[in-house]
Order: structure tokens, then sequence, then C-alpha cells
């Protein structure tokens, strides 16, 4: 009955063709396309649960591969492909009414502090694990690239400086980059822009890599680094020129959305300028819940209507809207090569179920923001009107 359940849903499965090799040893082949030869295949190690399968497909999928129950010949990328052109045949099996209000609840009953440990789940895995498979600059966000052919490492420099230069930067002014990272952008805008700069993170190994860099670079007169929330720079009587976040609004959450503007309206001086760089979706809808549970605790990706919504009930008005999800996509694609080069060591270090975890993180975001949907822009937007501004955006580009 099972194997019959299965074969109607891969028959009406969508695209190229794939193969499927069931738990008796048989291999069939579906897909549109099912006389070609097919260059992925599904192997299924046992019999699955479909009820919870069809009931929770994101959260179930993911913990299959982890678990060996399931596995895939090919490169995975394609695999996402085929997923997501074909995510409608899950789609009506699940109680979204109950998990939408379940996601809301979580949101709102979760502290700061929660927040905090949440974020750290992710980014203090350790200095050394992100050092395997990111570039020299150590840049966990959308790189820039001018060609096709740019090595990650300059698409991650040109990502900040294509940032430094819509932030339009004179010498004294003072920056904060909220979610700093490993502390680039700032020791960047320090030395070729002579700014003060200050960044803050909750991340204590980011925190600690950071300050070895900014010391490295003789820098200590003129960027710092602190392990703060945003909300507790506007507690305090701190004011600054430019404010730049890149890859941190997705941890902010849903109900938190208008906070984080009333703070940065309180931080941020008349006519100052601020740079929000984050993930967004066509729509509004709860966060996959395999990533909430094993990647992003606690995350969610706001739509783009819902960050613009937020800008004038705070003052803020729009200059520049940017969307780099092809960028994205190959920034990931990127990553997950990487990550393959590596994996031995992680194995080594992490266990096998992490890195098929992180695995299947890596190349279904490259799918998800080649395929899906999912996207990534850049907001510049003034506190106020501001009319010394140039006429043009060639600025940015010069």
């Amino acid at each position: 009955m099972q194997k019959q359940l299965l074969r109607t849903l891969f028959q009406r499965a969508k695209g190229e063709s794939f193969a499927v090799t069931y738990w008796d040893g048989n291999t069939e082949v579906y897909g549109e396309n099912g006389e070609q030869q097919p260059s992925i295949r599904l192997i299924l190690n046992e019999k699955l649960d479909l009820k919870e399968m069809l009931c929770d497909p994101e959260l179930k999928f993911g913990e299959a591969y982890m678990d060996k129950k399931i596995d895939f010949e090919g490169d995975l990328k394609t695999v996402f492909r085929l997923l997501i052109q074909n995510q409608d045949l899950f789609n009506g099996y699940k109680n979204m009414e109950n998990f939408i209000q379940k996601f809301l609840k979580s949101q709102k009953e979760t502290s700061c502090q929660k927040q905090a440990e949440k974020v750290q789940y992710h980014y203090d895995l350790g200095n050394d694990f992100y050092k395997l498979w990111l570039d020299e600059t150590m840049s966990y966000s959308c790189a820039y690239f001018k060609s096709p052919d740019d090595s990650l490492e300059k698409a991650q420099l040109q990502k900040i400086d294509h940032i430094l230069k819509k932030l339009q930067l004179k010498e004294g002014e003072k920056l904060l980059d909220i979610g700093s990272g490993w502390g680039w952008l700032i020791i960047k805008a320090a030395k070729e822009y002579g700014v003060e700069a200050l960044g803050i993170t909750l991340s204590k190994e980011q925190e600690e890599e950071t300050r070895l860099r900014i010391a490295k670079e003789g820098l200590s007169d003129k960027v710092a680094v602190k392990l703060a929330d945003y909300r507790d720079l506007a507690a305090e009587d701190n004011t600054f020129d430019k404010i730049v976040s890149v890859g941190m609004f997705e941890h902010v959450g849903k109900e938190y959305i208008p906070e984080y503007f009333s703070c940065l309206n309180n931080i941020l001086k008349e006519g100052g300028l601020s740079l929000l760089h984050s993930i967004t979706r066509p729509d509004e809808r709860p966060p996959n819940e395999w990533l909430e549970k094993y990647i992003f605790p606690w995350g969610y990706i706001p739509s783009l209507r819902e960050v613009i919504w937020e800008l004038p009930e705070h003052s803020f008005h729009l200059i520049d809207l940017e969307s780099l999800r092809l960028h994205y996509a190959k920034t990931t694609g990127k990553w997950a090569d990487n990550f393959e080069k590596v994996v031995d060591r992680v194995k080594e270090k992490y266990g096998e179920r992490f890195v098929r975890m992180w695995r299947l993180f890596l190349a279904g975001s490259s799918s998800s923001f080649r395929y899906s949907g999912l996207d990534i822009h850049q907001l510049l937007f003034s506190k106020g009107l501001k009319n010394e501004l140039p006429l043009t955006r060639d600025y940015i580009y010069q």
C-alpha cells in the first residue's frame, strides 16, 4: 500500500526525470521526461511514515535524510530544484492554521535572553568551523558578483564596497553595524573612509575574532565591537550618522519588526542614512520547520512589504531598493561546494548527521534563491527627508 501511494505521488511530479529505488531494491523512473536518463536518484532505505511525511514534509524530509532513512545520488541542488517545482504536491496536508498560531505564540513569548541564546546556537558553532568553508573575509552573507568568474573573496569585498558606497560615508562620522559578524565591514569602513565604527553582535565567537582583527589592523582607536543587543543601545544615549545591518534582520522576529525600527529611529541622527540587507519572501508565512529546528531557531524571514510598511511609521524615507537574489544563489552555491571539500574534517569533529544537516541547508539555500522566489534586498533609507543626495546612482558604481 505504501509503495503504491508513493508511486501515485511521484507519477504526478513535474520536471526532469528522476529515479527512485525502493526499500525492496526495485528502481523506477518518474518525471515528465521519463524516457531520458535520470541525473538524480532517490534511495528509500526503509519504509517511511507517510502520514508524518505528508503532514510535515519540510521537517520530516530533512530528518529522514539526516537519519539515513533516505539518500540521494546526483547533485543535491537538482534534488531541491525538483522539490521546489513540485511543492504543490504537498500543499493542503498540513493544518496551516494551527501551525501559524503556534508560530505566532512562540514569537511573542520568547524573551530577549532566549533570542540571544538561539542566535548563539548558530553562530557560536565555532570560528574554526566557519573558517573551513567561508572565504578569507569570513563574510557570512550574500556576496556581490560583478563577473560570474569572481572568486568568493573578491565578491565579498565587492559587497562591502557596494554597501559602504551606498551609505555615502564621510570622515569623522559615526557608523554602527548591527550584527557585525566577523567585523570586516567596520574595519574596511574605518580604513578607507576614516569613520568611527562600532559593531555589535550576540555571538561571543564573532566578538572574540573581531577584536583580534581590529588589533591586528591597528585600528583600536577607530573601531570597536561589543557583545550587545540593538535594544541595549537604544536604551542608552547613543546616536550615529549611519547605521548598517547585514544578514541580522532575519533574527529580529515577526513580532519585533516594529520595535527594531523604533530603536533605529532613537539612535539614528536626523538626516542620517541606514542600509538594511535582509533575506525576504514574496509574502508572509511561518518559517520552514526544519530550518527552525536545526539551523536558525526562532528565525523569521519577512516579506518585502512587511519591511517597507514600517518605514513611514518611523519617519524613514526609502531612497534605494535593490534585489541581490541571483547573487545569493551563487554565494550559497559556492559555500555548498566549499563545504563538500572539507566534509571529512567536519565529520571528524561534528559527526555524519551534522554533515548531512549542513549539506541540506547549504544546497537547499542555493536552490531556494534560484527557483522558489526567496529573495534578498538592500534597502537604503533616511531619517526624515534628505535633499543633499546625488541625483543618480552613478556614485555607487564609480
